[in-house]
């Protein structure tokens, strides 16, 4: 995929990762100096200050504000774009982009009075990294937190780290396809009959691309000086594409938005779900953010 993409201009690749990483000041210099390099006068954003120099409220301060990186050698020797950045969305705190929408699907609901600490129960299906920004969010913040998961051995790491912010981790059958995904959400369903039990749906909630609206797509146009000619993301809940992309294509109109899905489950093209092995993308189901967009 980042080959094809690499035929034309400026390309911004999101990145995310299943090993365990820190931010640090050091990430926030190389940002900086990378912006110098373009020749740029930037300015922080006041997430970027909590980051450099002064003491965070607490860990979901720290999120957001992610640095964007120039790729050499992977793009290889054939790729003819001027640029591939790469946003390293593995810099947030929980290490994935999905601690933007568990931060952002929380707070929403806090301040519409559907949610409470020590009084709501937050209960997610997740194939696991926003369960862990979930998990994260609910331990700084107060609230009790259900995460529910495929059983299979790829997602072991990502159980524990749920549990080890608090969570507890409920483990359901695992089949090819979507059914999968049907196994998880009857029994959120079981649970979200409980009293003061409450569910972000993810696939649903609208606040998961508008934090991307108001976030990561005003960053990376930021970051880029607005010379970005492609946007690339995988399709998970669709809500980054969704987000991201609807915002740079209102910046810049001749963008191209660029959704990636497993080849052996190709659901948005029309083709049957089933089994693949990249964990967080191709849940086997339609998306309702990207059906919105076409």
């Amino acid at each position: 995929m980042i080959r094809a993409v690499c035929r034309r201009a400026h390309a911004v690749l999101r990145l995310g990762s299943s090993e365990r990483a820190s931010r640090s000041v050091e990430q926030l210099v190389i940002q900086r100096a990378a912006w110098d390099l373009q020749g740029q006068s930037q300015h922080l954003q006041p997430s970027e200050l909590v980051h450099s120099n002064a003491i965070a409220t607490d860990v979901t301060e720290l999120i957001g504000s992610t640095p964007l990186v120039a790729l050499h050698r992977v793009p290889g020797p054939d790729c003819k774009a001027a640029r591939v950045l790469a946003k390293l969305e593995f810099a947030n705190p929980g290490d994935s982009v999905k601690d933007r929408i568990a931060k952002a699907m929380v707070e929403q609901a806090e301040n519409r009075g559907e949610i409470a600490p020590g009084r709501t129960t937050i209960v997610e299906a997740t194939s696991g990294n926003t369960g862990i920004g979930l998990a994260m969010v609910c331990a700084a913040k107060g609230y009790k937190c259900i995460i529910i998961m495929p059983q299979v051995p790829s997602m072991k790491e990502r159980y524990l780290i749920c549990r080890k912010f608090g969570a507890h981790v409920h483990l359901t059958a695992f089949a090819p396809g979507a059914t999968a995904f049907v196994n998880m959400m009857d029994h959120m369903s079981a649970l979200l009959a409980q009293p003061d039990h409450w569910s972000p749906q993810q696939f649903s909630n609208r606040d998961n691309p508008q934090c991307h609206i108001h976030t990561t797509g005003p960053e990376i146009w930021q970051q880029t000086g607005g010379n970005v000619d492609y946007f690339v993301a995988g399709a998970g809940t669709g809500g980054t594409m969704a987000g991201v992309g609807a915002y740079l294509k209102e910046q810049n109109s001749q963008l191209k938005n660029v959704l990636v899905e497993p080849t052996e489950s190709r659901v948005l093209t029309g083709a049957f779900p089933d089994q693949h092995s990249i964990v967080g993308i191709g849940a086997g189901v339609p998306l309702p953010f990207i059906e919105a967009l076409s």
